[in-house]
């Protein structure tokens, strides 16, 4: 019997996930199916149940990532301290959680957004993506992070996975945040808030050296913009799309992940709006 993997959330319709994990099992050899399964949070719990042994594996999109992590019968260290998971691979006893988020923040920084190193990072929002963007930080080596909210009060999950991490972590108030000097400070940004939100201060964003805008649809969102004007390049939440996807690939399936197959497939299904690099 084929084996069997699916991206799981609500809405789930929009997903580009099937365009990357059926062009490596394909490329890869493999006569494996992958589909998108609508599922809200609290239905995570009985539809993981409900897999039969042909299930190798979940792909998590929102807003099912913490309920992922509390099915699991084992979680990996980083899914621990991001506090949720985008990936479950069936193991004996189960289901084993991990979070590959934190690798396609760090690959998209490295590769889309030319991070070479630095101490201090500037964080946007505080929203679901964010604790995986300060795990990566942390892989990267960062020590220092401004967190910019508007509501300090929601910052309390990220502050928490911070002091995990043992990141030093300032929160910054929107309203009264000094963006110019903030990202001047910083050597890599990430913004996961909404175009709207960036727009009146992109140009003043966009003079940090490193940056990942996790949006990308549509493309180029006002950040985006105001670094293409400067005649630079930037990540996207296309390229962290990719990133995570390969560590999903390789524990899913026990091989390495297809790559260049899995950028060529993702580039076409989104008319090469981006360049994708993967060294």
């Amino acid at each position: 019997m084929p084996s069997r993997a699916a991206v799981i959330g609500s809405p789930v319709s929009h997903s580009l996930s099937p365009v990357l994990h059926n062009a490596a099992y394909e490329a890869l050899g493999l006569d494996w199916t992958y589909s998108r399964v609508e599922c809200d949070e609290a239905g995570v719990p009985a539809l993981v149940a409900g897999l039969d042994d042909s299930w190798t594996g979940l792909s998590v999109t929102m807003p099912g990532k913490r309920a992922a992590l509390a099915v699991a019968t084992s979680v990996t260290e980083r899914a621990a301290v991001v506090g949720a998971a985008n990936t479950l691979v069936r193991v004996p006893d189960g289901w084993r959680a991990d979070c590959t988020d934190v690798d396609g923040v760090v690959g998209a920084l490295r590769h889309a957004g030319g991070f070479s190193g630095g101490t201090r990072g500037l964080l946007l929002g505080a929203g679901g993506t964010a604790t995986a963007a300060l795990a990566a930080f942390a892989a990267l080596g960062l020590s220092e992070v401004d967190l910019v909210v508007r509501d300090a009060a929601r910052a309390a999950e990220a502050v928490a996975c911070a002091s995990r991490l043992g990141l030093g972590l300032s929160v910054v108030s929107w309203a009264s945040a000094d963006f110019a000097a903030l990202a001047s400070a910083s050597d890599v940004l990430v913004s996961t808030v909404p175009p709207s939100a960036t727009e009146p201060v992109a140009s003043s964003l966009a003079k940090a050296p490193c940056l990942l805008d996790v949006i990308y649809h549509p493309w180029p969102t006002p950040l985006g913009l105001a670094v293409l004007d400067q005649g630079r390049t930037m990540a996207t939440g296309l390229d962290m799309l990719l990133h995570q996807a390969f560590g999903q690939v390789e524990q899913f399936t026990g091989q390495a992940a297809p790559r260049e197959a899995m950028r060529k497939a993702l580039s076409a299904a989104t008319g090469d709006v981006l360049p994708l690099p993967i060294a």
